[in-house]
């Protein structure tokens, strides 16, 4: 059954939604378990996908001018062949990582919204890709910086990308894990982990927009107002997000997310254990 969200509902999620959209501790997943913890239900995919509009339209200030530069020398290096430096390449990178998760996305669209929120999968998620995080502190070279970038790298980060198509398991955590794995540097990992991520969510979220009103089978159905209120909360907080995050992972491993989130996916798995929620 269809129940209509309340505005605690909307403003507790849209908050949710900005502080964990850019650390990698999944905020699809996150989402997931708050809704159930607190209000029983589940907001739905589509509402998550669209209020990460607000936490996209965030990235595109925070990298203001390096997206602005980017994008210039990409449409000057396709007239002008002497221009083509690292940003112009950058520029196609971004639009080659962005194949498979467009592709994927398209193809499993129903099955994200339906099986892939199980509360099982997002604890089992959690805790399985923290150590892919523990894995690619421990053994990556982390030498290279994002000048370095190498349409290989792109490849592998855009593949990644893909596994954030299931709750639990966090955008910036798999594709910033796949940078360090490929020999970049976590800051470098982390930069380029938000740039391919601008038009694979900005997609998902205006492609979302006609679905949020009216989320298949059961959920919560949310006002316009309610969007647009939850949309702006997500788009302050995860500009503080993503400016304290990067300077945190310029001095300090991925691997404090990866304890956190293990801890979390253990509550999780005992609570649904022993009924006190339901998956």
């Amino acid at each position: 059954m269809i129940e209509t969200m309340t505005w605690l509902q909307a403003i507790v999620l849209g908050a949710v939604q900005g502080v964990t959209e850019f650390l990698p501790i999944s905020s699809s997943g996150h989402l997931r378990i708050v809704s159930e913890l607190w209000f029983g239900d589940d907001a739905g995919a589509s509402f998550t996908a669209v209020t990460q509009l607000g936490t996209e339209l965030a990235v595109l200030l925070y990298f203001g001018k390096d997206i602005g530069r980017i994008v210039r020398a990409w449409f000057v290096g396709l007239r002008d062949a002497s221009a083509r430096g690292i940003d112009y390449r950058v520029g196609w990178y971004v639009i080659l990582a962005t194949i498979p998760i467009g592709v994927l996305g398209f193809v499993f669209k129903d099955q994200i919204r339906t099986a892939g929120r199980n509360l099982w999968l997002v604890a089992i998620m959690l805790i399985v890709f923290s150590f892919v995080f523990f894995a690619a502190e421990r053994y990556a070279a982390q030498k290279r910086t994002l000048e370095k970038l190498t349409g290989r790298d792109a490849l592998i980060m855009g593949a990644a990308q893909c596994l954030a198509l299931i709750p639990g398991v966090s955008r910036s955590g798999a594709t910033a894990s796949a940078g360090l794995f490929a020999g970049l540097e976590r800051e470098a990992a982390f930069r380029f982990s938000f740039l391919i991520a601008i038009p694979a969510v900005l997609a998902s979220g205006l492609f979302s927009l006609k679905d949020v009103f009216e989320p298949a089978g059961e959920g919560l159905a949310a006002t316009g107002p309610q969007i647009a209120v939850a949309t702006a909360i997500a788009f302050v907080l995860g500009y503080v997000s993503i400016a304290w995050l990067m300077r945190f992972v310029s001095h300090h491993s991925m691997s404090w997310f990866g304890g956190y989130r293990i801890a979390l996916g253990v509550a999780v798995l005992v609570l649904l254990s022993t009924r006190v929620i339901s998956s």
